[in-house]
């Protein structure tokens, strides 16, 4: 299994912090983002932003990143500062 958590305004746009999918035929962070968006295709406009940032077991990561059963994937927002 994969665990998925959603962070800052994205986990209010999906109306979900977290949830878990199986790791089978996932090999990396793009496969598991159309996988996500096969589970809800209302969710299909925040995981095609290419501004979208994503971390496997805490390290920032690009959308070729491996992953694998056991990973903590998080997705959030870009950061903006003031």
């Amino acid at each position: 299994m994969i665990k998925i958590v959603f962070f800052a305004a994205l986990r209010e746009q999906l109306d979900c912090a977290e949830l878990t999918v199986p790791a089978a035929d996932i090999a990396t962070i793009n496969q598991l983002k159309q996988v996500l968006v096969g589970l809800n295709p209302l969710w299909q406009t925040y995981f095609e932003n290419k501004a979208l940032l994503s971390a496997v077991n805490h390290d920032m990561v690009d959308g070729e990143h491996s992953i694998k059963s056991g990973d903590e994937v998080a997705f959030f927002p870009p950061v903006t500062g003031g």
